[in-house]
């Protein structure tokens, strides 16, 4: 693979900042590979200045933006599902809309599908921040290599989904992403790496991650624990995840969720981040 063209997929709801929209827009088309396409795909009917962000760049760029509205929110992994479908390139760089990603990423990661013709997806580790984007707080250091990658995936998510670049025909091959409003970027990933797909982390941050006190209420919500407890025995079910890993997971899952958000900022800067 000697082509070096990709697009990139970001989905938008009607909750959006503007102001973040920008500045992760910018982030992108400031490549220094420059993206062949950038599909915007509005998940449901969105606010007037967010409809002014889309307007505003497809304006600037005439060519480069391809915007797919949906009449009703659909959720994020069904919002991308039919972006990813209107991609017309082979690799395709996620992309949240309230991050920045840093000006060399793509390139980096599209030279990694140049050097490997076997790989199906690249992920990195990101930076967070909370205000101020020059003044980071922690960072998420995810496993770099395929073995490290699987064995990591039995119980946590190996990839940090807004860096990730794949192969649209992998991830299509392997049914795109499931119908799950939580967690359905690993519901991918595990089916992906489950069915063959070679996976790396590039070990550097790539992607400055916008971390605030609504993440921290998201991560800790009866829904999520919930939701990924259920999504981790479908793992075991499916002979994916053992025993062991399962009750890790419920166990933690479960003491995350009914601890003090103090001890929960604890736990996830003492194991899950690496903090400054």
């Amino acid at each position: 693979m000697e082509n070096k063209e990709y697009s990139v997929l970001m989905s938008v709801y009607k909750g959006e900042n503007p102001e973040f929209f920008k500045g992760s827009i910018e982030s992108m088309i400031n490549q220094t590979l420059k993206p062949d396409e950038i599909v915007i795909v509005k998940d449901g009917p969105i606010t007037e200045e967010l409809e002014k962000v889309i307007e505003m760049y497809t304006s600037k760029y005439p060519g480069l933006f391809t915007i797919v509205p949906l009449e009703k929110n659909v959720g994020l992994g069904m919002a991308l599902n039919a972006g990813l479908k209107r991609c017309r390139n082979e690799l395709v760089a996620r992309m949240d809309t309230d991050d920045i990603s840093l000006e060399n990423r793509c390139e980096l990661q599209v030279n990694e599908f140049i050097k490997d013709k076997d790989l199906d997806i690249l992920g990195s580790n990101i930076d967070e921040f909370h205000d101020d984007m020059h003044k980071i707080v922690s960072s998420r250091i995810v496993p770099e290599t395929h073995d490290e990658i699987v064995k990591f995936s039995r119980r946590r998510n190996p990839f940090n989904h807004p860096t990730i670049m794949y192969k649209k025909s992998s991830v299509l091959k392997n049914g795109g992403y499931g119908n799950f409003r939580r967690n359905q970027d690993l519901d991918l990933f595990v089916r992906m790496l489950n069915n063959g797909c070679k996976a790396k982390n590039i070990n550097q941050s790539l992607l400055l991650f916008r971390a605030n006190k609504d993440n921290l209420k998201r991560r800790k919500s009866w829904e999520k624990c919930r939701s990924y407890i259920a999504m981790m025995y479908n793992f075991w079910r499916n002979g994916y995840s053992s025993f062991v890993d399962l009750i890790v997971v419920a166990l933690s899952q479960v003491i995350v969720f009914i601890s003090p958000p103090w001890v929960f900022e604890w736990i996830s800067s003492k194991y899950l981040r690496k903090t400054y």
